[in-house]
């Protein structure tokens, strides 16, 4: 459990930082300057996460490990020089999204049941840990946001998380629990870029006609 422990540990500060460079690849895209590169990319990697314990009313988790921050605004500066190097820039932050979305999503789900929310409030929490941070990153940056965009997105982090607790609830142990929910919310999201699957959206129709009643 320690060496798993640890691991997960590692995956964080992995996911913080794909994460920061997804935000900083939507920096580059609107030509901002290296400020506005380390805001975007903090955002982008915290942004999920502070809007779940604001909710939960805990301690913001980044506030305790200032290391996370230094190594998101370090990345930011690093796609602020390197990001014409990277041809489609757009699909580069799509998949680094994905891998933040799986493990964040299981995270954010976790760390919602030890401060004591019942199961619906840890799958909404993990959702909400996954994506509010690209949504915030998208609005900023005058982009649609990918939560309202024919994307498998919300319904990927919610997959993960719901994963996540259900198998928790079960029994299964916390290691495998967490894994399949990473592996879920990853592989819907994956699945989604790379074969294109999308949600059914509404399609307009033609406006009834009623008699005038006058």
């Amino acid at each position: 459990m320690i060496v798993f422990d640890d691991l997960l540990d590692v995956l964080t500060w992995a996911a913080v930082g794909v994460l920061a460079v997804a935000g900083a690849l939507s920096a580059s895209r609107k030509q901002l300057d290296p400020v506005g590169f380390m805001l975007i990319a903090c955002l982008c990697a915290f942004g999920g996460g502070t809007v779940r314990d604001v909710i939960l009313n805990q301690p913001v988790f980044w506030l305790r490990v200032p290391g996370m921050v230094a190594l998101a605004a370090s990345l930011a500066l690093v796609v602020f020089f390197m990001a014409h190097l990277v041809e489609r820039r757009f699909v580069l932050l799509l998949w680094a999204d994905a891998v933040g979305l799986g493990l964040f999503a299981v995270l954010g789900a976790e760390a919602a049941q030890r401060a004591g929310a019942t199961a619906w409030v840890a799958v909404l929490m993990g959702t909400i840990t996954a994506t509010a941070g690209g949504m915030l990153r998208d609005i900023i940056c005058a982009e649609v946001p990918l939560v309202l965009r024919r994307e498998i997105y919300v319904t990927a982090a919610a997959l993960g998380a719901a994963g996540f607790v259900l198998l928790l609830d079960l029994g299964v142990g916390r290691t495998a629990a967490i894994s399949c929910g990473i592996a879920l919310g990853f592989g819907a999201r994956a699945a989604a870029i790379t074969a294109g699957w999308s949600l059914p959206t509404y399609r307009a129709r033609p406006g009834r006609d009623y008699p005038d009643r006058r």
